[in-house]
């Protein structure tokens, strides 16, 4: 049963993508002629992250903040949306979430799924995926998502351990119905701007994923 949810995933996956990029095509042209009318550098922004088996891969986003911003300031951190590493057209972007549609395109190629663990990068919250306790290593038996039970429950309110025993959960529920339902409460949330970034310890603050 599990392989055919998986083989069903797989489906939905490259042709809700696939589908979903030629309807908000216009919506992804708007939003990459007011990055590049606003702010100097690309559209778009790519960055190494950890997928399925610790596999390292680049995720695609809108840029969102001034080129180079990870060697400014708090670095990944990221503690509001007052960081004024944050572009005008990114603040809004990062708020909705729509920064990340361009991550359709990791879905097409089978990088990424719909749903699943979000994507950290490769030095955080472990530096490596080798470093990362047996326990959590669980959450990259599956690809990972744009969006996920993680992204529509606590999303950033709390420090990566913590977000990676939601992961686990997911894991251990997966089913396509649960994917369909996450899915649902993610349209929900997307203009909801609760949980985006944390204000507390700076070592787990940042709005990376």
């Amino acid at each position: 049963m599990r392989i055919f949810n998986l083989f069903i995933k797989r489906l939905i996956d490259f042709t809700g993508s696939l589908i979903g990029i030629i309807i908000i095509s216009p919506i992804l042209i708007i939003i990459g002629l007011s990055i590049k009318l606003t702010s100097k550098g690309p559209v778009f922004f790519s960055q190494d992250r950890l997928g399925k088996n610790g596999k390292v891969f680049k995720i695609i986003k809108f840029r969102t903040m001034v080129v180079n911003a990870e060697k400014i300031g708090d670095g990944l951190t990221v503690k509001s949306e007052n960081d004024n590493r944050i572009t005008k057209v990114g603040k809004f972007l990062r708020t909705t979430s729509l920064d990340e549609l361009p991550q359709l395109f990791n879905v097409i190629v089978g990088q990424m799924s719909l749903v699943g663990p979000r994507p950290p990068v490769t030095y955080f919250p472990y530096e490596g995926f080798g470093n990362y306790p047996e326990w959590a290593k669980k959450r990259f038996t599956m690809h990972p998502g744009v969006t996920g039970l993680t992204q529509v429950t606590v999303r950033n309110s709390v420090s990566w351990d913590d977000r990676i025993v939601v992961d686990n959960k997911y894991i251990d529920a997966f089913n396509v119905w649960l994917d369909l339902r996450i899915m649902f409460k993610t349209v929900f949330k997307l203009f909801k701007s609760e949980n985006i970034y944390m204000q507390t310890d700076k070592k787990t603050n940042n709005k990376s994923s």
